[in-house]
């Protein structure tokens, strides 16, 4: 059994939702699982294995998590690791894997430090629950990349069974 950490950053919610059921499943299989936010900065020191969950924010991953990865490459590239990112685009066909989802292209492109164990989940798209700013700002994107733009929508895209999957990466890192 494995001591696993997995830090997460999330915006609204659904990295974090994502990151409460691998711990479930992970700790129903014998694993210690430690959930940290990455605002919190975390140290890697004392776990076997280290993953990271991270949402999209108008486009991007938020520079904490480069910087943390920068500050942390070293211990990283010593463990089990992996990262995963959540975004309404992973939704899509041909834009839900790492080597199609221009989000985890971007992050591999811009880290220094090259995850192991890579997943990309559709988030969860909640217009009642957003800000004016946000919920302006997705429906706008939403209708440029032909999803959904009823402001009454509230639709959960993340496929629970690719998580499961994933989960079963972790447990076999």
């Amino acid at each position: 059994m494995s001591n696993i950490l997995i830090i997460y950053s999330t915006v609204h919610g659904q990295t974090r939702k994502i990151c409460d059921y691998m711990e479930e499943k992970l700790t129903a299989a014998g694993d210690t699982v430690t959930l940290a936010p990455l605002q919190d900065k975390p140290d890697l020191s004392g776990f076997d294995k280290v993953f990271i969950g991270a949402s999209i924010r108008h486009g991007k991953h938020r520079p904490e998590l480069y910087q943390f990865v920068a500050d942390n490459k070293e211990v990283l590239d010593s463990k089990a690791n992996g990262f995963f990112s959540v975004s309404l685009v992973a939704r899509k066909p041909g834009k839900n894997t790492p080597d199609t989802n221009m989000y985890m292209q971007a992050f591999l492109k811009q880290s220094e430090w090259q995850p192991k164990v890579l997943e990309v989940f559709g988030g969860n798209l909640d217009y009642q629950y957003y800000g004016p700013m946000d919920r302006n700002i997705i429906r706008f994107i939403m209708w440029i990349t032909k999803g959904p733009t009823d402001p009454n929508t509230k639709v959960e895209y993340t496929d629970w069974a690719k998580v499961d999957n994933y989960v079963a990466q972790i447990q076999s890192a």
